[in-house]
């Protein structure tokens, strides 16, 4: 015992001595660099401690990571990150690759799956695309490094973090209750917009360009905390074809009632965003879910619902007066401004990209391309789409790749939930995070929201849960039946309670 308290208080003494060394060499620091280095040197101890715990705590980590790639756009327009966002997002995704390299996590699935190898044939394109000099300027290896991080390095991220640390039934629901609480919040925060307006910062912002695409022919479209309009319908408008799948399949009832309640808010949500696109992903989402359930009642009633609402829409003037419904109609028409400007850019850039297969490449300075070059068109013009976004990089080749990665995915994800998986809860999340995804997708076509915070690691993240799925399917079943036998047991006690109240009662009046 004594041995012990030796070498506990030498340990002490020896975490005092560096302390006081540190604390020394910041006052040094303070007065010969300035206050930014002390800072520095007083946050080390911080951050030790942070990475010492996130190595310890992988679960945590990755919750941490998971709420702060949802909220991290509003943080940033309030201006609590006053640091770059990939420091706060990318960097803890790293330090958890590093945990999980370190501590490896037992599984029963296998990294090796057809959406891994789609995710790595696009990576392969991308680290080709360092060879790419069709813009005929000098090849800049720091921006291709950037570039291929936040086009590829992301998606893997997403896929492994999913596959190995959310790879057990208790993580799968949380992961989705916490993605439904998460959207709650969103929903509450444009329904607060809307009905007490804009506060100083979001005006702040408004002011400095967010005006000119909010505002559109008397119409107010609404943003919540995400970093437009745009991204928050599309992001409502997919999440709202999960949540209702989820709730038409999940077994407990809480859990129905949560998704069904999220998905409702959901569906007011990409109305009040104004978001054209937000409707198209819903209803995408929705009519594949109807080939997956393969059900024809349920196909009947959607086909019904879903007729007569494109005939409101399209061909009546029911609910003009709201500007929200009155913005959705324009969806239907094909006269509409703003659909034609984009097909006239769409236009503009097959002209110009005709001879650059490869696009402009990712491994320039977009910013620097000189005047007389004709690719400075191509990258000033307006790229109002996650796939022209790529177009213009990295030409019809690459969106080719990047297309097919999406189909590989999506198609591989369906056939687990039609042909693989056998519980209908299990069905049912497998389904919903294809619909969901194949949602996202609609809108990424139509608006530049794909690689926006926080779908990645919703929608990419969701699908590495369904190729996830099969392997823990007979998991998911012990874990409902154990969830149903909890509810079964405390539905029991409470009667129990209840009769024997009654009995007391009765002995007492008696």
């Amino acid at each position: 015992m004594t041995k012990s308290y030796t070498t506990s208080s030498n340990h002490l003494e020896g975490r005092v001595i560096v302390l006081f060394l540190l604390f020394l060499f910041a006052l040094y620091t303070l007065t010969t660099s300035g206050i930014v280095a002390y800072s520095a040197i007083c946050i080390i101890p911080a951050i030790a401690i942070f990475i010492f715990l996130a190595l310890k705590h992988q679960n945590a980590l990755f919750w941490y990571i998971f709420s702060i790639n949802y909220f991290v756009m509003g943080l940033v327009r309030y201006g609590y990150i006053p640091v770059q966002v990939t420091i706060v997002t990318v960097l803890p995704q790293v330090l958890l690759i590093i945990a999980l390299i370190i501590h490896p996590r037992k599984g029963k699935n296998s990294l090796g799956t057809p959406m891994l190898l789609a995710i790595l044939i696009w990576t392969l394109y991308l680290i080709i695309q360092v060879f790419n000099e069709t813009c005929g300027l000098p090849i800049s290896i720091g921006d291709w490094l950037t570039n291929l991080n936040f086009f590829a390095f992301y998606f893997i991220l997403a896929y492994i973090l999913i596959s190995k640390v959310i790879n057990t039934p208790e993580n799968i629901m949380r992961f989705l209750r916490l993605w439904a609480i998460f959207s709650l919040i969103a929903t509450y925060w444009a329904w607060r917009q809307k009905t007490f307006g804009w506060d100083q910062t979001e005006w702040r912002w408004l002011m400095s360009g967010g005006m000119r695409t909010h505002m559109i022919g008397g119409s107010i479209r609404y943003f919540s905390f995400f970093s437009d309009a745009a991204n928050f319908g599309c992001n409502m408008g997919a999440s709202a074809a999960l949540f209702y799948i989820l709730g038409l399949t999940s077994k407990l009832k809480k859990d129905r009632i949560l998704f069904i309640i999220t998905g409702v808010c959901c569906t007011y949500s990409f109305f009040a965003s104004g978001t054209r696109s937000g409707l198209v992903c819903f209803m995408v989402g929705i009519f594949l879910y109807l080939f997956l359930a393969k059900s024809a009642k349920l196909t009947a009633i959607v086909l019904i619902l879903g007729g007569a609402f494109v005939f409101i829409m399209a061909f009546t003037e029911i609910g003009q007066g709201n500007m929200q419904i009155r913005r959705m109609r324009s969806a239907f028409n094909t006269d509409d401004a703003s659909l034609n400007v984009r097909d006239l850019n769409k236009q503009a850039l097959k002209k110009y990209l005709q001879d650059a297969p490869f696009g402009m490449g990712i491994n320039i300075d977009e910013g620097r391309i000189p005047k007389f070059n004709k690719f400075k068109i191509v990258y000033e013009t307006s790229n109002d789409s996650t796939y022209v976004f790529f177009w213009q990089r990295t030409g019809i080749v690459g969106v080719y790749v990047f297309a097919t990665m999406n189909i590989i995915i999506l198609l591989g994800g369906c056939l687990i939930a039609f042909f693989r998986l056998k519980n209908k809860a299990s069905k049912g999340i497998a389904a919903g995070l294809c619909c969901g995804f194949l949602g996202i997708q609609a809108g990424g076509y139509a608006n530049h929201i794909l690689m926006q915070y926080p779908n990645l690691i919703l929608f990419y993240g969701g699908m590495a849960i369904v190729y996830l799925l099969p392997a823990i399917e007979n998991d998911y079943i012990a874990y409902e039946e154990r969830k149903v036998a909890e509810i079964e047991e405390k539905k029991r006690l409470k009667q129990e309670k209840r009769e024997k109240s009654r009995i007391k009662t009765w002995l007492t009046w008696k």
